[in-house]
Parts: structure tokens; sequence; C-alpha cells
């Protein structure tokens, strides 16, 4: 082997393995050689009042995915140390929301070792997207669909919730039947549920307002250690008011009195460290192979890897802009991605970043990823020792939780603001809003076809201003592709051509960056018919670009006709 090529293939090895690859792999050696004792309290102290919020909220979410709760626990503790080794934003926190819990149960209906599975399969995907780079996806999902699914899926989540304040029982879980058989089974509501429930609800609202209002003007004056002491019981009101419902139900409970709807019996300890299962039984005995399993996810085997992404990444931004830091957008992929394959090995569902309970890390005052190590300390910490006591738990109080959580996500206001700013804007939004009642993957799927159709619709439909300075002058507004060549082709007959007599053409291309060649062949077939009626077609100000040789030559082309018709045209070009 020749010696340039030895030491070019050295020369490769040496960047693939050198130091600052490495760090953009593995983002936990650029800020560890660096850390100090400050760094791990604060760490320390924010990891633990994002672990007060965790356990329960991941007990609620579990069961909005229609899980025994213990499995929102599994979910909650392994994206803290996952995330430490290979995330590259300092407050994300990773574990199960609302939402993923609401695409997981519309998949899966409830059934855990399918739910397990998902994981893994979604982990894979992300792990791949990741690798292949092809985090540019989610670009074409667009504003208007998350705010049209998020407003969904905090409608269905929140009502959803309602049979457990009021204690109901044996409601389906379709949207539509849900709001029906609530309301008509009001009449057996339990009254301990319902007084239970309202007054958890007041109690985090009230909490929440208090924590809003701290740092208003029209707050009261309250001295250093007060704002700290309303801080701190506001940012953990949702571990204290599902403890003191806890306390208030075992109370009831042990002088015989059963008045609430509790959690019950729950798994007790560590899940098991083993693979997922790949294969399932029903109730009746039958083998459900893998791929039947994977046929039965459908379309959510492709949403929920997307959505995952798109909501931990929109959160990653979000808190690296306010905090004055960047992302790798693909690195958090793989993060998210490793995550999902290694949660499935401890009976995890799908899982995402949390915006809540990021906001709580950042509010704290954490310094790097490793705050999600106590975070994940306190959840371990729960099952193994705490699993008896969340027994008690009122499923009314979770409820009120979940629905706490879920009631900022109703964002009316963006639709007023469409309207202001872009009216067609509105149909993604309705499409994907009223879809997500029936499916929620379809309710998305169905708003990415409406933009897609859309932009399609823009790109077919370019904007095209005409003005008469003697002879007609057609400022494009935009690039122009294929799908505009029969637009294009109808306004300049229908304006130039087909009137009597025919009139010259100055095309103004002063905002055409692009152009393909189904556009240049039809140009040509323009320059005929304007040769044919002895007028002429010019273009002005146009953009060359390096690689489009094709505009080059015909350009060359229409400055040989202009000079051949002497066509009218030299006041108006002076105008470009």
């Amino acid at each position: 082997m020749d010696e340039p090529l030895l030491s070019g293939v050295s020369g490769s090895v040496r960047a693939c393995c050198s130091f600052s690859t490495l760090k953009s792999w593995l983002p936990i050696l650029s800020w560890l050689p660096k850390y100090n004792l400050k760094w791990l309290r604060m760490d320390v102290l924010a990891g633990l009042t994002v672990g007060l919020t965790t356990v329960p909220q991941a007990l609620a979410y579990a069961e909005v995915a229609g899980l025994p709760v213990q499995y929102g626990l599994y979910s909650a503790f392994m994206g803290g140390f996952i995330y430490t080794l290979l995330g590259t934003s300092k407050d994300v926190t990773l574990g199960p929301t609302a939402i993923m819990s609401l695409l997981c149960f519309s998949v899966v209906g409830g059934q855990p070792h399918r739910a397990v599975l998902l994981s893994l399969l979604c982990g894979l995907i992300q792990a791949v997207m990741a690798l292949l780079r092809l985090g540019f996806l989610l670009d074409f999902i667009s504003y208007p669909v998350i705010k049209g699914f998020t407003c969904s899926a905090a409608v269905t989540i929140g009502f959803g919730q309602v049979k457990n304040i009021l204690g109901l029982q044996g409601i389906p879980q379709a949207f539509v039947l849900e709001v029906y058989y609530t309301f008509a089974k009001i009449p057996e509501a339990r009254v301990g549920d319902v007084v239970l429930g309202v007054l958890c609800l007041a109690l985090l609202v009230m909490l929440m307002l208090m924590k809003t209002n701290l740092g208003s003007d029209d707050a009261p004056t309250y001295s250093r250690f007060a704002q700290k002491l309303v801080w701190t019981v506001a940012t953990m009101r949702n571990a204290l008011v599902v403890v003191a419902a806890s306390i208030v139900a075992f109370s009831w409970d042990a002088y015989g009195h059963h008045v609430f709807t509790i959690t019950g019996k729950t798994s007790q300890g560590l899940p098991a460290f083993s693979p997922p299962p790949t294969s399932d039984t029903t109730d009746n005995g039958t083998v459900v192979t893998f791929g039947e399993i994977v046929e039965g996810f459908g379309g959510g085997l492709a949403v929920i890897p997307f959505m995952g992404l798109l909501e931990s990444i929109a959160i990653a931004k979000a808190f690296a802009s306010q905090n004055n830091y960047r992302i790798d957008a693909n690195q958090e992929l793989l993060a998210i991605g490793v995550t999902n394959i290694m949660g499935s090995f401890v009976s995890a569902y799908p899982v995402t970043g949390s915006f809540g309970r990021t906001a709580v890390n950042s509010q704290t005052g954490v310094y790097t990823p490793a705050g999600g190590i106590v975070t994940s300390a306190i959840v371990l910490l729960s099952l193994a020792y705490l699993m008896p006591a969340f027994y008690y738990i009122p499923k009314a109080s979770l409820a009120a939780v979940i629905i706490c959580a879920v009631a900022p996500m109703v964002d009316y206001r963006v639709v007023a603001k469409m309207w202001r700013i872009r009216k067609l804007d509105l149909l993604p939004f309705a499409v994907t809003f009223l879809m997500s009642f029936w499916q929620v993957q379809y309710g998305i799927i169905g708003g990415v076809a409406m933009s897609g159709v859309l932009l399609l619709y823009n790109m077919a439909r370019p904007r095209v201003k005409v003005s008469d300075h003697g002879i007609l002058v057609m400022e494009l507004g935009s690039g122009l592709s294929f799908p505009a060549t029969e637009y294009l082709s109808h306004i300049i007959h229908t304006q130039a051509l087909q009137v009597s007599p025919p009139r010259s053409v100055v095309l103004d291309c002063h905002h055409v960056s692009v152009i393909d060649y189904t556009i240049i062949s039809e140009i040509r077939d323009l320059l005929s018919q304007f040769k044919l009626r002895g007028v002429c077609l010019v273009f002005a100000r146009l953009q060359v670009q390096p690689f489009a040789f094709c505009l080059f030559c015909l350009r060359i082309q229409l400055l040989y006709n202009m000079t051949k018709y002497n066509c009218e045209t030299d006041q108006v070009l002076s105008q470009f």
C-alpha cells in the first residue's frame, strides 16, 4: 500500500477519534472537568425540587396512558442518567408527559407490554434519525399543526380526568362517547371524590397563582425568606397536594369509611432490567407476534417519535435562548432515542422533554444536566420504599394534578393571532384540532397534509404583480418551481399574447433565487410565441447563479431577441 494512502487513512482515524469529536458525542466531557462545589450544590437543589414534582406527575401521567401507576415511575428515571451523558441543555428533564401519555394510550390502548415495546421502537427510530442527521424533517410540522394538536390534547386529557374528579366508573375512552357518558352519569358521582377533587383543584390553582404573582408589581411585599418559602411551597404544590389527599384518604379508610376512589395495590420495588417483550398474549391465550404488534401500532409508530422529538427540541431551544447557550439538535435526538431504548429495558413507555419540569429546573438555578441524576435517584427511592404508600393516593387528586398541568396548553389567543397574520393558517390548525378528537395520530397526519397542500399551493401560485408602463411589467414575488409553470404561462398568455395587439413583457426577477429546468423549458416555448407575434419577452434583474448555467444561456438568448426585435423596453428597463 502506498505511503501517502497510509498516512491519509491514519489521519482520518485520528480525526475520527479526536477528543473534540468525542466531546461532540459525549457532551458531559465539556462540563465535567470544570465541575465544582457550587455547581454540585445547585444541581442537588434543582434535582430535589424537580424530583418532588416528577413523582406525582409520573403517577398521574401513567393514568393518562391507561397503565398501572408504577409505569409512570418506571419511565421517569432513565432519562436523568442518559441525558447527563448525552444532553446538550442544562435545563431539559426527560420523562413522561401528558401529550406522550395520550399518544401512547391512543396506540397501545393501555397494554403495558406493548407500551414498553413501543418505547424501544420509538427510541430506535429517533436514534437512527439522529445518526443520519434527519432532524430537518421536523421542520415540516408547522406551528399551526403543533398548536392545534396541543390544544386538542389538553382538552382531551383534561376532560378525560373529569370522570376521576366525579368518581365515575365505566366511562368509554373514545372522546365523543366519553363526553356523553360523563354527563349522563353525573347523578352517580361520589360525593367524597367530588369534594376532594374540587379542593385539590382549588389549592393547586391558588398556589400556582401565588407563584405567578410573586414577582409582579401588584404582589404584596414579603421578606426574602417569605418569598423563598412561598416559591418553594408553590413549586412543590403537586407533591404536597397528593400527600395531603393521601393522608385524608388513609384517615377515612382507617375508620372504615371508603368514601374515595383510591389507586389501590401497585407493584413494589425496582423494575427488572430485561429486554422488552417482542410478543404478547391476549386474555384468551392467543399469542400475538412481533409483526402483528408492529402492524397494530400503525401510523402511531411514525407520529410518536416525531412528536417526542418536536416537543423536546422546542423546549431545549426555548430555554437555551432564555439562558444564553446553544444546543445541538441532532445530539438531542440521540439523547431522547437512547433514553427510550434503555427505558424499554426497565418497562418504561415513550418519554420526551417536559416543559413544566424543565421550567422548575431552570428557575431553581441548575448548572448542569447532572441535576437529572438527583431527580432519578428520588424516583428510584420512591419505587423502592414508597410504593405501599401510593395505595392510598386518591384518583381525584391525581386528576386535579393533570388538569392543572394541561390547562395552560389551551392557548385560545393563538387563533386570534393567526387570523390577523394569515387566515389560511387556521385551516391546518382546525383540521388538526378537530381530527385529534377522533384519533390523535390522524389529527397530526391530517394537519401536516393540510400544511403540505398549502405549501404546494403557494409554490404553484406564486405572487405576480402586474403593472403597465407602456409595456407590461410582471414582478415575481418568489422562486419559480415546476408547479408554477402552468400558472405563469397562463398569466403571460392572458395578459400579453391573447390581447390585441400583443404586448411585450418585462419579467422582474429580483426576488427569484430558485428556478428549475421545467420553468426554463416553458420560458423557451414562450420566447417562440413572442417571436411569432413580433413582440418580446425580457428578463430584468435576473439573478444568475453559478450552478444555473442554463439560465445564463437563456439570458444570452433574451439579449439577442431584444436586439433583433428592437422592442421599446429601454425606458422600462432603466427603472430597474
